[in-house]
């Protein structure tokens, strides 16, 4: 099955909303669950925008939509995952976690790229076809609040010239890009993340100004909520205090926080254990997930140091790419590190 059409990323933007608001939520009746899907579905490859690249030329920027809950197919480098013209890898993932990836590679492409250009991104998935075709219509340029937006982290109305400052965590990975392990052996990963304190918060303006009396009740909530974080929650306690937090978001709501996590980007995720549990990189909305878009989300510790470390072990021979990215709940940062796994030792 092919369909050849050209989604931009207001058209898709409002295509998954319309999704989000029929499956993502968790169901209110039981009939609802008879819209979601945990496998079979189809992967839809989107493209995200572009902006000016540092050295002259543009980057193009794609992200994809998996509409199975479960299934995170992996589709290698070829004939059904491949960009035109030109090299067919450019960089896309070969595994793919379940439902909406945002801005997830970037292609650049160079300063002769004119606005009747398209580089168009093929992925074949569950027996289905689709395309995303990068342009640089000037309706489709991106900058970091639009990013922040779609990420869930920002809404109308919400920003502040300190937000509209803020920029990606920086990561300085300790060790080598590229590894050669047995299966079965442990591989220890560092990264040390640091970040300039933005998105925060407590800075969101969710309210016309000078509302100054239910800015000063809204004083007086986190007053409160700061005391009862002294005390250890309940998960009932959790679950409430999240529905009753209030997110600037016109499309999914992410919860603001600084965090590190490792996945897979190319391998079979099946064979790759990771400890501790690392935070989800993708949209999980449902209650108690481990995703910063979860309606109770419990983030983890932010190392004192800013290292956060990790040990994985690979069950399977292959070759394996690990992404580690660096998020601070609205812009996020990426480091890839290759592993080539080989048979257990004797």
């Amino acid at each position: 099955m092919t369909m050849r059409t050209r989604f931009d990323r207001f058209a898709f933007a409002a295509a998954t909303a319309v999704l989000f608001g029929l499956i993502a939520w968790p169901p209110a009746a039981a009939e609802a669950q008879t819209t979601t899907y945990t496998n079979g579905q189809p992967v839809y490859p989107a493209y995200e925008g572009w902006r000016y690249g540092d050295g002259g030329g543009y980057i193009l920027m794609f992200g994809y939509m998996n509409q199975n809950w479960e299934q995170t197919p992996l589709v290698e480098v070829g004939p059904d995952n491949y960009f035109t013209p030109g090299p067919a890898d450019r960089g896309q993932p070969t595994l793919f976690l379940p439902r909406r990836n945002r801005f997830i590679f970037e292609v650049p492409v160079p300063a002769g790229f004119g606005e009747d250009d398209e580089l168009t991104w093929t992925l074949s998935a569950n027996g289905h076809e689709f395309h995303a075709y990068g342009t640089i219509r000037e309706d489709l340029f991106v900058d970091n609040v639009v990013i922040m937006s779609e990420n869930g982290s920002l809404g109308a109305g919400s920003s502040s010239p300190e937000i509209r400052a803020n920029i990606p965590p920086l990561i300085e990975l300790e060790g080598p890009l590229e590894y050669t392990v047995s299966v079965g052996e442990m591989l220890s990963l560092a990264a040390v993340v640091t970040d300039d304190g933005q998105p925060d918060r407590s800075t969101l303006r969710l309210r016309p100004p000078g509302d100054d009396e239910d800015e000063a009740a809204e004083g007086e909530e986190e007053d409160q909520e700061e005391d009862e974080e002294d005390a250890e929650p309940t998960p009932r306690e959790l679950l409430e205090r999240a529905l009753s937090a209030r997110t600037a978001s016109a499309t999914v709501s992410k919860r603001i926080r600084l965090h590190f996590t490792w996945f897979v980007y190319r391998g079979d995720d099946d064979a790759v254990q990771i400890e501790p549990p690392q935070t989800k990189p993708w949209e999980d909305t449902r209650a108690f997930a481990n995703s910063p878009w979860a309606i109770s989300w419990d983030p983890p510790e932010i190392p004192e140091d800013g290292r956060w470390t990790a040990d994985v072990r690979f069950l399977e021979p292959g070759t394996y790419l690990l992404r580690g990215r660096a998020d601070d709940g609205g812009l996020y940062s990426d480091v890839e590190v290759t592993v080539r796994v080989s048979p257990p030792r004797v």
